[in-house]
């Protein structure tokens, strides 16, 4: 199959190209990296002659509601409708466990998303996954606040980005229309799960747990992020994956 990868680049992008060409598929990387710009619906059918499917990875780093709702809706509807243009009939998006009735703006961007793509297309596949093993290294980056690394007090069940890559591959090959979750084997605070991967990399700097408020925040603690009936569990362990980064 010709499978068009958008987000190409991203953390779980570039997994998904690798499992692709792994199974004799050919990946079509979309990414402005690659000159295709999803933002821009001028000429995106063109870039999806002879593809049988879509997997949208698609991510923004904002966090507030309105710029990644415009963001995720408009690239969302600009993919389907270049893919109803192309005849693409497969489209199989990634979003996250856990963001029904979440007042956090990202999470509310990821319901408009999905909301957006089943209204163009009701027979879209949605892949809702945690967070992914990754997610604790990124902090690194993103959460340093001069010698702290602040990081909110959230319990996921975390899955390598590699695993929910051959998952996505396995729904274009073989869709399951409407949503299917998808999380890690073992349940952790991710505190502590940024300490373990700044040990592992020698990054002096001290970890702050902290409290979200409001909604958002009870939901990040109390497990509501954790899938209750996934439709597939990982199987790689955040010990094993902490293993393979730090060799």
């Amino acid at each position: 199959m010709r499978i068009a990868v958008a987000g190409a680049t991203g953390v779980v992008g570039q997994h998904v190209v690798a499992e692709l060409g792994g199974r004799g598929h050919e990946a079509v990387p979309f990414a402005r990296s690659n000159g295709v710009d999803v933002t821009q619906l001028d000429r995106l059918a063109e870039h999806l002659a002879g593809v049988e499917a879509v997997i949208d990875t698609l991510g923004i780093t904002s966090t507030r509601r309105k710029p990644a709702t415009d963001f995720f809706t408009t690239t969302t509807r600009n993919l389907l409708e270049a893919e109803r243009a192309a005849g693409v009939e497969r489209h199989v998006l990634l979003s996250i466990v856990g963001i029904d009735g979440s007042t956090f703006g990202y999470y509310r961007a990821k319901v408009a998303q999905e909301e957006a793509a089943r209204a163009v297309d009701p027979s879209v596949t949605i892949l809702r996954a945690t967070q992914f093993h990754e997610f604790a290294d990124q902090m690194l980056q993103r959460a340093r606040v001069g010698p702290f690394i602040v990081v909110p007090k959230m319990r996921s069940a975390t899955v390598a980005a590699a695993e929910v890559a051959a998952a996505l591959v396995d729904l274009a090959e073989d869709p399951q229309p409407g949503t299917v979750e998808m999380g890690g084997p073992e349940a952790h605070q991710m505190p502590e799960l940024v300490r373990r991967v700044a040990e592992a990399r020698g990054v002096r700097a001290r970890v702050v747990a902290v409290t979200v408020p409001g909604a958002a925040g009870r939901a990040m603690a109390d497990g509501s992020l954790i899938p209750k009936d996934p439709w597939r569990t990982g199987t790689q362990s955040f010990d094993d994956w902490l293993t393979v980064i730090g060799r």
